[in-house]
């Protein structure tokens, strides 16, 4: 299978991806307060735009850019987006089940999926720590010993 990632990967703000979880947090905090399946929904299309797209598509970042980065200084360093994106790919994976879950009535399905990509945005947006991009990571290194191992 031939490697499709990019010669250089493309650079991000690391305050950005924090940024939109701090949105997402309040978004599924909604999901949840109100067992909205269409709230979901519309947060399962802003993880796909992030993901199939990249992260300068998502509303979030465009809201980033356009408001949020402007007054802020130059960010120290750049990071991969590589990771991120995959993390919206993650969030997207739970956005969907969680969805299924309300609008079919099984609730509890929306309750845990929702609450999962809650613990996930949340840790992002307050603590840095983005288990999406660590899961992105494992992955590279278990893909590198198993090509050179």
């Amino acid at each position: 299978m031939p490697d499709r990632t990019p010669a250089v990967p493309v650079r991000i703000d690391p305050r950005g991806p924090r940024f939109a979880a701090g949105l997402t947090t309040l978004v599924l905090l909604l999901v949840l307060a109100t067992s909205s399946g269409v709230a979901l929904v519309a947060q399962a299309v802003v993880f796909a735009l992030g993901a199939i797209l990249g992260l300068r598509w998502s509303p979030y970042g465009w809201l980033y850019r356009r408001l949020v980065r402007p007054r802020l200084g130059p960010p120290q360093e750049l990071e991969d987006e590589r990771p991120p994106r995959f993390a919206q790919a993650v969030g997207l994976g739970f956005a969907v089940v969680g969805a299924a879950g309300y609008l079919s009535g099984a609730a509890w399905l929306g309750i845990a999926a929702s609450a999962a990509a809650l613990a996930a945005a949340f840790l992002n947006a307050v603590f840095g720590y983005c288990l999406g991009c660590e899961l992105y990571l494992l992955g590279v290194r278990g893909r590198a010993r198993l090509n050179h191992g």
